[in-house]
């Protein structure tokens, strides 16, 4: 069930959209709703929205504006924009702020289904790929299965260098697509999904100690770049490793 925020600055249409779509035939829920920007990210502060449905053109703080705040502050909600304004540059500016979907008033319920379960299908997904964290693959991952026990042990033992899927595959006499096959049936996750799971386990490890430098712990996990390390963190964590190193400095020093 995904909790939503409707967020329209006309009162009937607001309410209209609360009262009269059928959320739950949709897999939604509305938790909140707000007549403004600003109003908006109390509520979605408060209420941890998955989705927020939003007018653009709005007084007080503009769905644009409220989307700049969210994004700054890394709120992991899916955006979608509800507006009468069919203009290029709205549209733009969605893409650029990576807003999920740019729907037209009257809204139409069919698109906006199909929005929602696209937002819904990502995030199970996402579920699918959660970490581990507190132990090795091989222990986190129960397996008869020869070839995926030797892709598991050769990411415990190279993941801080280059590994290929293909390479292991053509060294074990099997084909990639097999070997993949096999490692989702086994797992749930692609060779790549099984690398960067592992990474991140030793690399929060590392963080853990607060005695590397960010950039120090992507060179010895794999990452290379303290850009690609970021962005791998961020995807899996909702956060950063500078706000998480952060977080257990303030830890330490309570």
């Amino acid at each position: 069930m995904l909790n939503l925020v409707i967020v329209e600055d006309e009162e009937i249409i607001r309410r209209g959209l609360v009262c009269t779509i059928d959320w739950l035939k949709m897999g939604a829920k509305v938790v909140g709703e707000a007549a403004n920007g600003k109003e908006a990210l109390e509520v979605i502060e408060a209420t941890k929205p998955d989705v927020i449905l939003t007018d653009i053109k709005m007084p007080v703080m503009d769905g644009i504006a409220m989307t700049e705040a969210l994004k700054a502050a890394e709120n992991p909600a899916k955006i979608i924009y509800l507006t009468s304004y069919a203009d290029f540059s709205y549209a733009q500016r969605a893409l650029q702020l990576d807003v999920t979907d740019y729907l037209l008033k009257p809204v139409n319920e069919a698109d906006l289904t199909n929005a929602l379960a696209k937002i819904d299908g990502k995030r199970e997904k996402q579920k699918q790929e959660e970490l581990s964290w507190d132990e090795g693959l091989r222990a986190a991952y129960h397996t008869g299965n020869p070839y995926v026990q030797n892709v598991l042990k050769r990411i415990e033992e190279g993941f801080k260098g280059h590994l290929s899927g293909e390479t292991i595959a053509e060294e074990l006499g099997v084909s990639f697509s097999y070997l993949s096959r096999k490692l989702k049936e086994e797992t749930g996750l692609t060779f790549g999904g099984l690398l960067t799971q592992y990474r991140l386990q030793q690399a929060i490890e590392m963080l853990q100690t607060g005695t590397w430098r960010v950039y120090e712990v992507a060179e010895q996990t794999g990452f290379g770049d303290y850009k690609n390390f970021t962005q791998a963190f961020k995807k899996y964590l909702h956060t950063t490793p500078k706000a998480f190193m952060q977080e257990i400095t303030v830890g330490i020093k309570l």
